[in-house]
């Protein structure tokens, strides 16, 4: 215990003793709900480090923790070598940035699997179909019955319900514009949609 808080107190491991105390403090403050543990996404880009995909606090804590161990296991390493004094501080400040690197190399590799439980974008939402046009599938919409197919912007197509307020036709195969969404009723409320009319076109 007495070379273990020697080692971890000593240069170079010392920095690294401070940033994980930082770290530990940070997830305990995460535990308790003091903070998110997203806190810092929005003020760092870890894609510069080829770290991204992950929140931040993430990458860096790993990133510490492993560049902790690896300086604190070489410095036990030359604490318990018969090497001169001078060539000790030197192979410490070696040390110093090979663990670095090390840790580097080590986060990016464990990032990537990581990456798939912290997706980039939030799920696909209804509203993101507002404004989109749609295909009627039935018979007839009105102001309680009618369905529709809808393309979302990423390709992919989605059968929703919807309503119109008014008397125009929709019939099967029209087009119609869906121009918002009832949250309570779970439908889309839709228009006759003319290309001609269109100001995009």
């Amino acid at each position: 215990m007495a070379e273990f808080l020697e080692v971890a107190v000593r240069f170079p491991t010392v920095l690294f003793t401070s940033a994980l105390v930082v770290v530990v403090g940070f997830w305990l403050l995460v535990l308790i709900g003091a903070v998110e543990s997203d806190s810092f996404d929005a003020d760092v880009d870890a894609d510069t480090l080829h770290l991204g995909g992950v929140p931040v606090s993430v990458s860096a804590s790993l990133l510490i923790v492993l560049a902790w161990f690896a300086n604190y296991s070489g410095s036990v390493f030359l604490t318990r070598s018969d090497l001169p004094e001078a060539a000790i501080h030197l192979l410490g400040a070696v040390l110093l940035f090979g663990s670095l690197f090390f840790a580097w190399r080590v986060t990016r590799v464990l990032v990537r699997p990581l990456a798939k439980l912290f997706p980039d974008e939030p799920g696909p939402s209804r509203q993101d179909f507002v404004g989109l046009t749609c295909t009627i599938r039935t018979g007839r919409v009105d102001a309680g019955f009618g369905q529709a197919e809808v393309a979302a912007r990423d390709g992919s197509t989605a059968v929703v319900q919807v309503r119109q307020t008014g008397t125009d036709v929709l019939a099967l195969g029209s087009t119609g514009l869906l121009y918002a969404y009832d949250d309570a009723g779970e439908f889309f409320w839709v228009a006759p949609y003319d290309a001609a009319l269109d100001p995009r076109g």
